[in-house]
């Protein structure tokens, strides 16, 4: 991920020329003072470790020239604060396009052969996470605000490299013509000789086969399989008893062919496709999806790209065709869309409030990282807070959402097997879109580029990917005085990071909220359209909720999986946070309970991974609570008592 320059947004802008820029340098900040250094030692060099195991990272690929003196008293007052680098890659830094590219073209250049190497896909490269350790160093002595106190008190004060150790990626490579899967480890310490006209490879630390396996498709291989399966003349024919002749009108899904059998081993690359069709070639905006085409079964061979069955099981009609079904504006549905919401613009004269520097981004005493991954999307990283005299608190090492599961709750074919996995099978980086154009967030906005491979090695950059904005949220904190007749008021502003990516039908959009009262929400929107299903005439189904003549949507549901690596009030390497389970307990009537009122919140501590796997319960108002472990040398809080997070779910539909 590379990040853009700061645009601001003061409504929905159709027309990207009408972003203005805003921006104003703060002075370089003091550079510390350091003891004698030394080089990291390199690890690969270490017969102590194992090669895969080494925390990496790299100088970043793209330098920036010394910054021009700045004229405090000339610069504007108004924009993006964007904060002088003193140096110009963190090691939490998303990949750039050049180290992808760079990654790429080393794993490529060991193949063994010419046919091995035209036949590597590249379906992943992602950013070989540093050691917590090698994060703190960085943030201590080489990237500002500088924190000496991240790192422990040595004796006769701390040694301090001259340099980080290079970054590495991680590389999915499937072999098209073997079937297999394979995930590599690179160096890239070289990086830098390749922009100065040097050789372009890095260094392979590690590579290694994964039997019985399958990586996620690509959009390459969904174009080639709707493609296969319109051109199979058996296919054509089905179509053709349904009243379809144009093949551009079709629509074919590529889904996973899940594991219900020994027959769906991972040995195969395989496909199931979803069928659907459209009523008009001529609008590239109608929703396809709402005219399911059912009874016919394929089977694609990804692997060689041919349909290796075909069954033609039952002739259902297609639902009638519905003005109702588009999502284009409302003339063109036979209605109008709505005239009377006035005007709404988000004004922010003197700026937004929070302050940038590449990736790293401060607001309101937070402070954190912005990363991004295509499986994963938006990672945050390095979250903590200011607190005064105290400084910097930890709170979290790494916050993300790293998978997303979608069951159907339907037994009949074909929905009995759509049961997606969203982030494995397909990538939600991979998926997100650019947020350069419409309404998908406003005010003074800063955007984060990202940047993939694609399956054939090339690097696709997704530009405005990631956007980060501040919201009013309503009310913060009020009390009124009966007695008195006055009142205190505070308004909540709220911080916000965001992405949106399009899975087929769904689209979810990604949000990570800090507030001001120290609170953090992720919340997931869903949006887009539903995955349907066709009825015969005066069917119903039990297993779905009918919405339009001849269609209806099956049941089923969204489970999304956070990661949550908290650090709260933790330096790194240190392992003293611990879960405890909060629950709501009623009083047993007797000497403590006289009144029958009484109850209490019972805390237990969660021991393992085995004991914590636990369900909501909104009946003992179930939360959990993050807190580091009392310590002989801990710093208690004003009330003498641990500092912890409490986690708990919102969910509403």
């Amino acid at each position: 991920m590379a990040t853009t320059q700061e645009k601001t947004t003061p409504c929905c802008l159709q027309n990207d020329t009408t972003t203005t820029t805003a921006r104003s340098s703060l002075p370089p900040p003091p550079q510390p003072l350091r003891k004698p250094t030394k080089d990291w030692p390199d690890p690969s060099q270490d017969p102590t470790r194992k090669s895969s195991s080494v925390p990496t990272m790299v100088p970043a690929f793209d330098t920036l020239t010394d910054p021009a003196p700045i004229n405090t008293a000339a610069a504007p007052s108004k924009g993006i604060l964007s904060m002088v680098r003193a140096q110009t890659s963190h090691p939490l830094d998303p990949l750039s396009a050049a180290e992808i590219s760079v990654a790429v073209a080393t794993v490529r250049a060991a193949g063994a052969t010419p046919e091995v190497r035209d036949s590597m896909r590249f379906v992943e490269v992602a950013l070989v996470e540093p050691a917590k350790s090698v994060v703190a160093l960085a943030d201590a002595y080489f990237f500002p605000p500088f924190q000496p106190s991240l790192l422990p008190k040595a004796k006769g004060g701390p040694v301090i490299p001259s340099k980080l150790p290079p970054r590495q990626a991680r590389l999915v490579v499937y072999n098209k013509k073997s079937n297999e899967t394979s995930v590599w480890i690179v160096e890239l310490s070289e990086v830098h000789a390749a922009t100065r006209g040097g050789h372009h490879r890095g260094k392979v630390i590690s590579s290694k086969v994964v039997p019985d396996v399958q990586p996620p498709m690509d959009a390459v291989e969904y174009a080639e399989c709707e493609a296969v399966v319109k051109d199979f003349p058996p296919f054509r024919e089905a179509m053709k008893r349904r009243g379809i002749e144009d093949m551009d009108l079709v629509m074919v899904d590529a889904w996973c062919a899940g594991y219900h059998s020994d027959a769906d081993a991972p040995s195969r690359r395989l496909a199931k496709p979803l069928i659907f069709c459209r009523t008009e070639s001529d609008c590239p905006m109608e929703n396809g999806y709402a005219r399911p085409v059912e009874g016919i079964h394929v089977l694609v061979d990804m692997q060689n790209m041919v349909l290796i069955e075909f069954e033609d099981r039952k002739l259902v009609p297609l639902p009638p065709a519905d003005p109702l079904r588009n999502y284009t504006p409302g003339e063109t549905r036979g209605g109008v869309d709505r005239s009377d919401v006035k005007p709404l613009q988000i004004i922010q004269p003197e700026g937004p409030s929070f302050r940038v520097n590449g990736n790293f981004v401060q607001w309101q005493k937070w402070n954190f990282r912005v990363g991004f991954t295509p499986r994963e999307g938006l990672i945050i990283y390095s979250v903590a807070y200011i607190d005064g005299s105290r400084g910097r608190r930890p709170v979290a090492h790494r916050l993300s959402f790293v998978e997303m599961v979608v069951p159907y709750g339907d037994p009949n074919e074909p929905h009995y097997r759509k049961n997606a996995f969203d982030a494995g099978e397909d990538g939600l980086g991979k998926n997100a879109h650019s947020l350069k154009k419409g309404c998908d967030c406003l005010g003074y906005v800063k955007y984060f580029d990202a940047h993939f491979t694609n399956f054939n090695g090339g690097v696709d950059t997704i530009e405005n990917c990631v956007c980060l904005h501040e919201e009013d949220h309503g009310l913060l904190w009020k009390h009124h005085d009966w007695r008195t007749g006055l009142a205190e008021v505070r308004r909540s502003r709220r911080l916000t990071v965001s992405f949106i990516c399009t899975v087929a039908n769904y689209e979810y959009g990604f949000f990570w909220h800090f507030y001001q009262d120290g609170k953090i929400e992720a919340e997931v929107k869903l949006t887009g359209v539903l995955s349907l299903g066709a009825l015969q005439q005066g069917e119903a189904r039990k297993y779905g909720t009918t919405i339009a003549p001849g269609l209806y949507a099956p049941v089923h549901q969204h489970f999304f999986v956070a990661r949550m690596d908290m650090a709260v009030d933790c330096k790194p390497g240190e392992a003293f946070n611990q879960v405890v389970e909060v629950n709501l307990k009623v009083e047993e009537p007797g000497k403590d309970n006289v009144h029958n009122n009484a109850f209490y919140a019972e805390e237990e501590l969660l021991r393992s991974e085995m004991q914590a796997m636990r369900d909501c319960n909104p009946l003992s108002a179930r939360h959990w609570i993050k807190h580091k472990k009392c310590q002989p040398d801990w710093t208690a809080n004003r009330l003498q008592t641990c500092t912890w997070f409490k986690l708990f779910t919102i969910s509403w539909f």
